[in-house]
This record gives structure tokens, sequence and C-alpha cells, in this order.
């Protein structure tokens, strides 16, 4: 009788302990506030990656602020304002702005192309291609411009085509013969600034990632792959530019070097909701969710996504089966 009545309250004790593991469970739905800064490019997958997220996780609140990827990493580092994840459009400026002391893995999730954007309101729009837009860029009553080079890839980017043109079509001189018909007041914070003024044909041309070409609707000139910084087996060609930037303290500078264009994102080390961040990165890093997202909308993710041996050690458990190893 007492073996059976021990067996009774081990079965209820179980069924118990099962019963408060479900409800801690149920009660482990992330809910609350979920900061996420990234660059501009990526503003409008996140869109749709945060109307996905909201549907799946509803007590979610995700709260998105977009900008050129170096400002946005830099308001964490040096102004101090709180993000839950950072995504950049350039994996380095995380490497560089929050590791080690804000953050401490870099996962590369997606990669892109630079494209010249332009309307059917440009001048020259019947005549432009691939072989002649740097002539057509050269002309006077031509206005085109990029981005900031300082707070954003694309701006960096963007010069180092330049760069680079002038190399693959050996026509030594044609980088600055370039820019010297681009005024400063062309030159805009963050990419995503330049659509409006191309729309309303204030601007004839910009540099833009294709991805924000195809999601735009604009009309584009495609460039030879030593070009549009697409090819990671090109990047012995890519070092060819370089591009000096402003650096973290007043005066210095930092030089950036032509490589692939590899976007990267990462959880802060001091994300006030790191359980909601943790359900967003799984969400975004499976092929059949945020990496769809990216494919559909013109810019094609790894599948899976990356990281270095590094990384991998210090990734939260639950997004490890989502990433590989990739020095």
């Amino acid at each position: 009788m007492k073996d059976s009545f021990s067996k009774f309250m081990r079965v209820t004790g179980l069924t118990f302990l099962g019963v408060v593991m479900l409800t801690a469970a149920a009660l482990a739905e992330p809910s609350g506030k979920l900061v996420i800064f990234h660059a501009g490019s990526l503003s409008v997958p996140f869109k749709a990656m945060e109307t996905a997220f909201e549907k799946q996780y509803p007590k979610v609140d995700i709260q998105r602020e977009a900008g050129g990827s170096t400002k946005m990493a830099r308001l964490i580092s040096e102004v101090g304002k709180p993000a839950d994840i950072m995504a950049s459009a350039d994996y380095v400026v995380i490497d560089k702005n929050l590791i080690p002391n804000f953050a401490s893995w870099n996962v590369r999730f997606a990669t892109n192309q630079m494209v010249l954007c332009y309307t059917d309101k440009s001048r020259y729009a019947d005549q432009i291609n691939s072989d002649n837009w740097y002539d057509v860029l050269q002309k006077k009553d031509v206005v085109w411009g990029h981005s900031d080079p300082n707070l954003d890839p694309c701006g960096y980017r963007s010069v180092m085509v330049l760069q680079l043109a002038e190399k693959f079509y050996k026509k030594p001189g044609l980088a600055d013969a370039l820019i010297a018909n681009r005024p400063a007041k062309n030159i805009r914070p963050k990419s995503v600034e330049l659509i409006s003024l191309l729309q309303s044909g204030h601007m004839d041309y910009a540099w833009e990632y294709l991805s924000v070409a195809v999601q735009h609707g604009l009309k584009f000139v495609t460039l030879d792959n030593h070009l549009n910084l697409s090819d990671y087996k090109l990047t012995p060609f890519y070092k060819n530019a370089r591009v000096k930037v402003t650096g973290k303290k007043p005066g210095t500078f930092i030089e950036r070097v032509g490589k692939s264009i590899t976007y990267g994102i990462t959880m802060i080390d001091k994300a006030q909701n790191k359980e909601a961040a943790e359900a967003f990165l799984a969400y975004m890093f499976d092929p059949e969710g945020g990496l769809k997202v990216l494919k559909d909308m013109g810019q094609p993710p790894f599948v899976p996504v990356r990281t270095t041996t590094d990384g991998m050690a210090k990734l939260p458990t639950s997004l490890k089966k989502f990433v590989e190893i990739n020095e």
C-alpha cells in the first residue's frame, strides 16, 4: 500500500512538473519592445519581416531605425542609444565599431551589387548603357550623386566603383573627372534619400544597391562584375579601390579597402530584450523566413548564413543551427 502511494505521488509530482514546465514555456513567449537599427537599404525587406514576425509573435513591438550603417553603429557605440539588434550593409562596420565592446559576434547574411539608378525623367535616359555611363556622368547638364562615404557604406562603395572603372577601362584620371562633376550638395547622408530626388526629377542618376533599385521600381544600369562589387572571387581586383572616411575621433581617418558587398548583423551585448531579439534572428536566418524575404526582394541571401569560428562559439545556442562557419 505504501509503495502504491509512493508511486502515485511520484507520478503526480512528475505530472505537476510537466504542467509547470509547459506553463513556463507559454510564459516565455517573446514580448515587449524590440529595437532594431539597420542600414537604409534594408528598410523594405525589414518592414516585411517586421509584419511577418509580429504576426507570429503579437506580443512583440518591433521599432526600427534606419540610416547609414556607420552612423547607426556609432549611435550605439558613441552616443549610447539603446538597441537590441544592429544590421549593417557592410559587416566590417560591426567589426570596427561594435566588437568587442558592444557586441560579441557578427553573422554575414546577404550580398548585393552596385548599380546606377535613373528614371524616365533623367537626362540621356534613352542613351545611357553599361558601356557609356561614365561619359554621361561627365556631362555638365547631368545631375548625379551618392550617399555620404563617412556615414554609409553605399557612399564609399560608390566612390570605389569610380576608382575601379578607371583601372578596368584603363582611363587615367577618370575617377577625379567624374567627382569633379558631382558637387558636394549631391552627397546625401544615406543612399535611400536619393530615391526621392530621382523620382521628383531633381537628380538624374544616383548610385544604389540592386535590391533598392528593384524594390523601388527604378531603372538602372548594370555594371561589369569587376566594378559592381558583387563577386567575392574578384576581391583581389576590388582591393585596388581605397577610400578614406572619418574615424571614431575627430581628425582621424579610416581607409576602407574594396571588397565584395557583404551584409552583417549582430545582437548588442546589452540588449534590453534578448528573448525577442533571439526569436527575430531565428526567424530571419530561416531559409523560409527572413532569407526568403530578401531573396524575393532582389537581394541574394547566404543560405545558410555565415560566421567565424569565434563567432559561432559566442552565438546564442538557439541560433547555431541556422549558421555555418565560413572564415
